[in-house]
């Protein structure tokens, strides 16, 4: 995974290498650096998730397609639980600007809440695999267990959404 923070600030033109070695302006340009990078991170959670979202409701259309209705309803969990989830991550203020005027974080507290943003990215191969057994599993014995640990799998990243919420109160206090 390339840093987002990296990318936002590599590539300076000269005027801003000036303005980041000026007093007052340090503080102020990485925050904002942070808040940009945050951006860039929920924008390529949101879309990865979205990909696998897009492959369940694709897997969904099969089931309905060759007459295991019965299935389609373990599909819809793990889809609503997703959508949910992306929802969420989209929704979210970046930067962390509005919540945080209450809460006065730190560039120390808003680089762990980065870290754990990140993790939430990292986490998408879990779900990739889930989906990838899903759709391996569609002709065999194996699919509702597969359908089972997928809508499990969907549930951990609303919870793991939840968790970082706790982080930032915690970081916050």
């Amino acid at each position: 995974m390339t840093d987002p923070l990296g990318k936002i600030t590599e590539g300076k033109d000269l005027l801003g290498k000036i303005r980041n070695t000026l007093a007052g302006f340090v503080g102020y340009v990485d925050r904002e650096n942070r808040r940009e990078a945050d951006k860039l991170l929920r924008e390529t959670i949101a879309q990865r998730y979205e990909e696998q979202w897009s492959r369940i409701s694709e897997i969904q259309r099969e089931l309905i397609g060759t007459g295991k209705l019965e299935l389609v309803d373990d599909m819809e969990a793990a889809a609503i639980k997703l959508r949910a989830f992306i929802d969420r991550v989209k929704g979210a203020a970046y930067g962390y600007s509005g919540f945080f005027d209450a809460v006065r974080i730190n560039s120390d507290e808003l680089e762990k809440v980065y870290v754990f943003d990140a993790a939430l990215l990292e986490n998408i191969d879990v779900l990739v695999r889930a989906v990838d057994n899903v759709q391996s599993s569609l002709e065999t014995d194996g699919l509702p267990a597969a359908l089972r640990h997928m809508v499990s799998v969907s549930q951990e990243a609303i919870d793991a959404y939840n968790r970082r919420e706790d982080v930032i109160l915690a970081t916050g206090s």
